[in-house]
């Protein structure tokens, strides 16, 4: 409800709220203002929830918000719903406009809109730094004058301006006078402010809403005020809008479009010599038809090399001088039996659990996280988009569901939830579908490189060629049986290509490790924990034996594979690091393995996954979804066995050729060989 809350001025914590349009450094704000890391990257959408922690203001505390991409106070997406209901909600102290000053005019669109609130306010104007690079200088005293606000040069992701910010919210305050729109229109404005409930804030700018029949605002007044007196307000709009001649939101449009380059003119000055850089070239070439093939082949190229020949000998190292040693004293000194087998036995929380989540999984990504995190920051991900967007469409996609889509490679869970910027339904089902189905994460996809990469590259493109084969053939299925509704035109913010900050690309690979670490590990020792019990008590045994039919006989694996199966229905990191240790024990011939890998990534989306997949499309319609992704990928797994028996792939392979450079893993036998090597 929007009642002032009187209490609020005096409260000791106050609440400072970081606002501002995608990708323009409110993460790094808020992780330099706080000390609590927030993930950031050099594309939109990175922020998808809010998060709050606690910064010293003075001798008092503040609470400082870290909060989605909100491009004006008219609702779009559930995130800047979220976002509006926390302004309009009267418990914010202080805004804070994280502004990129490479797009100042565009920004200030957003300005306006936050001014007319009457909240105090800063204005952290950042890269500051590129835009003099680029010969562009910013006049951010006369720009503070000319808002009302304060102005504060920053450099967020090298924590430059950081200081002065934190000595700027102290003072913030309201924006000048609000923006004028004529006569007649102000006439009408006051008239509807004068239906609002006595006890109502904001009132000038809920009145323009009205004025402009933003559609999410009756919804909102609703559930703030109440049916009786919103429907007042309603009708009062409806009155002076049929009074007013014009379109007002034109009007109104026109109006701020002239304040803006007003402000923006005198603030602005250019060098006459262009100095810009590679970037823009850069840029042209990752999103060109001809070149941008090569430049994505390229990446997955080096991506492969560093996985098989940096992150596979490292977990060798690590499997050679850490685990063997521990290994073997606790096989020196516990004798055979439960205790053993518990520890160290083939369900063993040190050996599956402990181990292979640290010395195998741990290298093997911290390798990967950091190649994925340098391409997230220079803003390649939003070129490939557009390099993507041709392919996209033929199987019912438009490109605003490439982004969404190409950050599946790094969460599938985020990017699920970013499906939430689609307006066409269809659409948003066909991009969750094709995420959940065939698409890994960067833990997937690192640990499955490092399994085929140990066979050969050829086995990497066998499998990531069939499943791209697959993937496209489902999406033009679903596009051909979902029926058509909205079509939305395709807008991709460019984000300018810059040189990665190693110091950030480390902390960020560090972040993602230990969310891994934290995550992970209680699962794999969770795991392990219950195959023990379920294999001393038999009740493994008899599940091997009633999937006997499916793993053996129609996808022709061993029944061991049954353990991985399971532990993919929790966790997919999991299952692939058991995966690579049941591969290093010879369990597997080439054609297991390269039926194997393909399953567990078609197979059952991780839980958080599957969560996400029940936010966005309601149960009515993920839950059918997930079944029939657990199907297929049966059936396209079982289709895939059954053509590489049929091919020139050896049948009778009773283990996987190594790559010179292979290291042990964890828990694997015959010590000392390579863990695929034959013993």
């Amino acid at each position: 409800m929007l009642v002032m809350n009187e209490t609020l001025a005096s409260s000791k914590t106050q609440k400072v709220a970081i606002v501002g349009h995608s990708n323009t450094g409110k993460s790094h704000i808020f992780s330099r203002l706080t000390g609590n890391y927030s993930m950031s990257g050099n594309y939109s959408f990175t922020t998808i929830e809010m998060k709050s922690a606690r910064m010293r203001l003075g001798a008092a505390e503040a609470e400082v918000l870290d909060t989605p991409g909100l491009q004006c106070l008219h609702f779009h997406s559930e995130e800047e719903i979220a976002v509006c209901d926390m302004l309009f909600s009267g418990e914010v102290d202080v805004i804070v406009q994280c502004v990129d000053a490479n797009r100042l005019k565009q920004s200030l669109y957003l300005t306006l809109d936050l001014i007319e609130l009457g909240i105090p306010m800063v204005i952290a104007l950042n890269a500051v730094d590129e835009t003099a690079r680029n010969g562009i200088w910013i006049d951010a005293q006369e720009l503070s004058r000319r808002l009302g606000v304060p102005v504060v040069e920053t450099v967020a992701i090298q924590g430059r301006g950081i200081e002065e910010l934190k000595a700027a919210i102290g003072r913030a305050r309201s924006g000048g006078k609000p923006l004028r729109y004529g006569e007649l229109a102000e006439r009408g404005i006051a008239a509807i402010e004068e239906s609002f409930p006595a006890d109502a804030c904001f009132r000038r700018k809920l009145a323009l809403m009205l004025f402009q029949k933003d559609p999410y605002m009756p919804e909102k007044l609703r559930e703030w005020w109440g049916a009786e007196r919103t429907e007042a307000a309603i009708q009062a709009a409806e009155a002076v809008r049929s009074r007013y001649e014009g379109h007002f939101s034109r009007h109104m449009s026109q109006t701020r479009h002239r304040m803006i380059d007003e402000t923006v003119a005198p603030v602005v000055r250019r060098s006459t010599v262009s100095l810009k850089g590679s970037s823009e070239f850069f840029a042209r070439v990752c999103r060109d038809p001809l070149w941008g093939l090569p430049v994505l082949l390229g990446v997955v190229g080096v991506m492969f090399w560093a996985v098989v020949y940096v992150a596979n000998p490292l977990a060798g190292w690590l499997d050679a001088f850490l685990w063997q040693p521990v290994e073997g004293f606790i096989t020196g000194t516990t004798p055979s039996g439960f205790v053993h087998d518990f520890l160290v036995g083939d369900y063993g929380v040190l050996t599956l659990g402990l181990s292979t989540a640290l010395l195998t999984v741990v290298p093997i990504l911290s390798i990967f996280f950091l190649i994925f995190n340098i391409l997230e920051d220079t803003g390649y991900i939003p070129n490939l988009c557009v390099l993507t967007k041709r392919a996209a469409e033929r199987v019912g996609l438009t490109g605003n569901s490439i982004l969404p889509i190409t950050l599946a490679f790094g969460c599938k869970t985020m990017a699920t939830l970013t499906t939430q910027n689609l307006r066409s339904r269809k659409e948003r089902i066909i991009a969750v579908y094709l995420i959940a189905f065939g698409i890994p994460c960067a833990a997937q996809m690192a640990l499955n490189m490092s399994i085929l990469g140990r066979i050969g590259l050829w086995a990497v493109v066998v499998v990531f060629g069939f499943l791209s084969v697959i993937w496209v053939l489902s999406g033009v299925f679903l596009n051909r049986v979902l029926k058509d509704d909205q079509k939305c035109d395709f807008i991709q913010e460019l984000p300018r290509m810059r040189m990665p900050n190693m110091q950030a690309v480390l902390t960020k690979t560090g972040y993602k490790l230990w969310s891994f670490i934290q995550e992970a590990v209680p699962i794999f020792l969770a795991a392990a924990v219950i195959l023990f019990a379920a294999d001393k008590t038999g009740a493994l045994h008899l599940l091997k034996h009633v999937m006997s039919p499916i793993v053996e006989g129609f996808l022709g694996f061993p029944p061991k594979m049954v353990d991985i199966l399971v532990l993919s229905m929790a966790n997919r990191d999991a299952a692939a690091g058991m995966l690579i240790r049941v591969v290093s024990q010879n369990e597997l011939t080439t054609i297991q393995t390269l039926v194997a890998v393909a399953l567990t990534m078609m197979f059952v989306p991780c839980l958080a996954n599957m969560v996400a997949m029940f936010r966005r499309l309601g149960a009515s319609v993920a839950l059918p979804m997930i079944i029939v992704i657990n199907i297929t990928a049966i059936l396209w797994a079982g289709l895939f066995n059954a053509t590489l028996n049929m091919g020139t792939v050896p049948r009778q392979e009773s283990q996987v050729a190594a790559s010179p450079t292979a290291g042990t893993v964890p828990g694997g036998k015959g010590r000392g060989l390579s863990p695929l090597q034959p013993r």
